[in-house]
């Protein structure tokens, strides 16, 4: 008889453990967690809104009670097999059916199956209780029972999310609120059946020249398979079928059956080729049934060769990723989870997040360590747009214990995650943790790079060194072979986790640590840059969200403070502003404030992409991963998308400096008004003896391209020179053509003298005279074909503050009802459009020149007025009508 599923989503009733209330509340669906439940029923407010998530901390605290009642299924006895099946219970649950128990979970990330044929009523309704305790009470509990054999270090909030398998987060961040869920997070369903295929996966190498693919494709059937029956197994690109067989099956357990494929259809990352999958099949063939199909199970797949290139070279030894024998440079994102509550993550926002990606030329997602491991519409939609995944395991900025039940715990954990994400061509890697090295190096925790006796680690005071050095990687040596595996990010050889020679680094001397100017960012670099960042607000629309007072939107009042969780953040972000740009007059406007840390965010990305990639040359950077791409609430953070997935100028400066074809240029900033400045700039630019007076009229400006493209590009640059202060050309245009040589980096010009954008006088005895001071852009275009323009850049004389821009004559032209023009008469910086998430642009927070018409596609426009400003604007905001 054909298997059955019997999804238990409706009928849910939930109540506080100990409530004096014994009332039971409805549920509308599972998935779900107990904060969505309460919300539903106005028991709580939204945490989401206010501060209202300091007035939900007790919800954490407590235990809570999820029942339904669901029907012993028709026919039940034709099947051997009832199954009840939780994919997640969130967290400490015990489950009873029928008033037994049947499971004890303490682990978020398992999926649990529990046969209950002995428990179900041969007919009438079962019961079903699952009690959820406080993972918060709990996690404390563990850590006393263990403290005799462990230290528990964190750097983020509580220690008791050290023992308890849970999603880290939840504790809080330096991004995101504290809150304790509790619930079945995942499906929960009763399978029925005789047969079932538990996994089919397929094991395999690709030759050197890719012509050819041999390996074997293995499935794992359960139940009542007979001696004689039989499992098809077959690999099908589209219509065509690659591979097919028939096996027999001598009973339950792991089968394998080798295969070979000429010349196959690979998987490329986005911009390197088609990301081609293939169905993956297996079929159970009752003999009883005359060859019917008694079970069968399916999967999409992807074909290719992954490999991290570690070799010893000029610049210490290089970490970057080749796939399919091309080197790909990894510019793209960390990812924490969409939302902090899992339970109500449609899929189709999960897909819309790596849309963004795909849209803005990013090629690599790093799944962070604190949060869950990925849905599979996350993986599906990277497969499907050539999203390369670097997935940490779910370890994140702590001294983590290795007792015996914690390691059994998690070594289900890993297995059963493992398996599921072999089959995703698009995770090319797994991280051992998240910071963890870090915190053994704040600490000073016991580290001894030469010592190789697992055992001693687990005594040690890092003892989690067992687990990512030595656990881990046997069990990917059993489970997934080929995948690549790196300990911890960053991690390099056991060197300083700071290290820039070896291995991938977070650079966090920006914002962080030494807060470096964002134009320093050539003094940070790194084989793999897997973490750096900068703070913005977000658009006024989501502000609003999140604080509905008036009163309280302003920049630093409680509310929007409570909003942005990074230590010293007012401090830091306020630094970074005053460095560079003028703040707002006369009123300090919380639309203006927070576009001037817009543009600060948007310009670090300028920096740190386009300089970081220029070292892609000789391969001497890797990759760059910004943190972060998204939120898991309405938040001032480092995202660059925010939680209602609208977008910040700076997700556009990442997408225009990760085009195929890029140009930059670049100039020196001399902060003149530092002597030590003086010094180093003379030191670095001397031919002969150069004075102060001299420097003072002297400029330096790099230009390159950068070519993610495989072939040669015979491309055109042109450079012109406009005054910011009347628009006019003050020297001829400069015009050179160059062939970009392929997936690499090309230098145009070098250090190349141009007349300084800083104040002077030729006499020192006379006061200066500020109307001679004439500053200007350089404008850098780079042309295909002739004169198809693929890319422009903007470099302006900074800081910014220095320069007066408020009257720049901006004009618009609405040419259709989608599509805006337009033009300024003098040179623009930060001009932005107002984002809502129904308002969709196809580009934003850029810069204009006169004589470049910039055209933006609108979607959602619809007759509404759009609302922009720019640096310098006189008012608050401004609006082009739609009408």
């Amino acid at each position: 008889m054909a298997a059955t599923r019997i999804e238990l989503s409706h009928g849910w009733t939930f109540r506080q453990q100990d409530s004096q209330s014994k009332d039971w509340l409805s549920v509308q669906r599972v998935p779900t967690q107990v904060h969505i439940d309460l919300l539903a029923h106005g028991k709580i407010p939204d945490p989401f809104e206010d501060l209202n998530e300091r007035a939900v901390q007790w919800v954490g605290e407590k235990s809570w009670i999820y029942r339904t009642s669901f029907e012993t299924p028709e026919n039940h006895a034709r099947h051997t097999h009832h199954d009840l099946v939780f994919e997640g219970l969130d967290t400490f649950a015990t489950v009873c059916l029928n008033g037994t128990e049947i499971l004890k979970a303490d682990n978020m990330f398992v999926s649990y199956r529990v046969n209950v044929a002995q428990h179900l009523k041969h007919s009438g309704a079962n019961n079903l209780d699952i009690v959820f305790e406080s993972a918060l009470l709990r996690g404390r509990e563990l850590v006393k029972q263990h403290s005799h054999e462990h230290n528990f270090l964190v750097r983020q909030t509580d220690v008791g999310r050290l023992p308890a398998r849970k999603a880290q987060y939840n504790w809080g961040w330096d991004w995101g609120p504290i809150l304790m869920t509790a619930g079945p997070w995942k499906p929960v369903f009763l399978d029925s059946y005789n047969v079932r295929v538990q996994d089919v996966w397929a094991r395999y190498e690709l030759s050197n020249d890719l012509a050819h693919c041999a390996g074997s494709v293995v499935v794992d059937v359960a139940g009542n398979l007979g001696p004689e029956d039989e499992i098809q197994l077959g690999i099908y690109d589209g219509d065509t079928i690659v591979f097919e067989t028939k096996v027999s099956s001598g009973g339950a357990g792991a089968i394998e059956a080798p295969f070979t494929m000429d010349k196959p259809n690979l998987w490329y990352p986005l911009g390197y080729g088609a990301p081609s999958r293939h169905l993956l099949k297996a079929t159970v063939l009752s003999k009883d049934q005359e060859g019917a199909a008694a079970a069968s199970l399916s999967k999409s797949i992807g074909f290719r060769r992954a490999e991290l290139v570690q070799e010893a070279d000029a610049h210490g030894k290089s970490f970057y990723f080749r796939i399919n024998n091309i080197d790909v440079f990894c510019g793209g994102a960390c990812w924490i989870p969409t939302d902090s509550f899992q339970a109500q993550i449609p899929e189709k926002r999960l897909r819309d997040w790596v849309a963004l990606m795909a849209e803005s030329n990013q090629v690599m997602l790093r799944i962070w360590g604190g949060g869950v491991y990925e849905h599979d519409a996350l993986l599906d939609a990277c497969d499907e747009l050539g999203i390369m995944i670097l997935h940490d395991f779910q370890f994140a900025c702590g001294s983590y214990p290795a007792y015996d039940a914690f390691l059994q715990t998690f070594a289900v954990e890993a297995r059963q995650n493992i398996r599921r994400l072999r089959t995703h061509p698009s995770v090319v890697a797994w991280a051992g943790s998240n910071e963890d090295y870090q915190v053994q190096e704040k600490y000073k925790l016991g580290y001894d790079y030469e010592d190789k006796d697992p055992a001693a680690w687990r005594k040690s005071s890092f003892p989690a060194r067992y687990i990512y050095e030595h656990l881990i990687p046997q069990i990917l040596r059993e489970e997934d072979p080929h995948v690549i595996y790196h300990p911890s990010s960053p991690w390099g050889d056991g060197k300083h986790t700071t290290d820039p020679t070896v291995g991938d680094i977070h650079q966090w001397n920006l914002w962080h640590g030494a807060m470096h100017k964002y134009q320093q960012v050539d003094l940070l670099g790194g084989r793999f840059i897997s973490e750096f960042g900068m703070e913005a607000f977000p658009h006024l629309d989501t502000l609003h969200r999140m604080v509905s007072d008036p009163d309280q939107r302003y920049p630093g009042s409680m509310a929007m403070d409570a909003h942005n969780k990074a230590i010293g953040h007012e401090r830091r972000m306020m630094a970074y502003v005053v460095d560079n740009f003028r703040l707002p007059a006369p009123a300090f406007s919380l639309a203006a404030y927070a576009h001037l840390t817009q543009m600060v965010q948007a310009e670090t990305m300028r920096y740190a992409y386009k300089i970081w990639r220029r070292d892609w040359q000789g391969r001497k950077c890797g990759g760059v991963l910004v943190w972060q791409l998204n939120d898991c609430w309405p938040t001032i953070s480092w995202a660059v998308v925010d939680y209602y997935l609208v977008r910040k100028p700076a997700f556009y400066a990442i997408a225009r400096a990760l085009r195929p074809l890029d140009v930059t240029v670049m100039r020196k900033m001399v902060d003149w008004t530092q002597t030590g400045d003086w010094v180093d700039e003379n030191s670095a630019l001397k031919t002969g003896q150069v004075d102060q007076t001299l420097r003072a009229k002297q400029g330096v400006f790099d230009v390159w391209i950068a070519s993610s493209k495989v072939q040669p590009v015979n491309v055109q640059v042109q450079l012109r020179f406009v005054s910011i202060a009347t628009g006019q050309e003050i020297r001829e245009r400069m015009t050179q053509s160059v062939t970009a040589a392929p997936n690499t980096t090309t230098t145009v010009l070098h250090r190349h003298v141009a007349p300084a954008s800083i104040p002077d006088s030729d006499d020192a005895t006379k006061p200066f005279d500020m109307s001679a001071y004439d500053p200007y852009v350089i404008y850098a275009v780079l042309k295909v074909g002739g004169d198809q323009v693929v890319a422009s850049d903007v470099a302006w004389p900074e800081p910014i503050k220095f320069l007066d821009l408020s009257k720049r004559d901006i004009t618009f032209d609405l040419t259709s009802s989608s599509r805006v023009t337009i033009r300024a008469a003098r040179p623009v910086k930060g001009f932005v459009f107002e984002e809502k998430p129904d308002i969709k642009l196809d580009d934003n927070g850029f810069d204009l020149v006169p004589g470049a018409d910039k055209v933006v596609t609108v979607e959602g426009m619809d007759g509404k007025d759009l609302k922009y400003t720019f640096i310098g604007a006189t008012g608050a905001s401004l609006s082009v009508s739609g009408n």
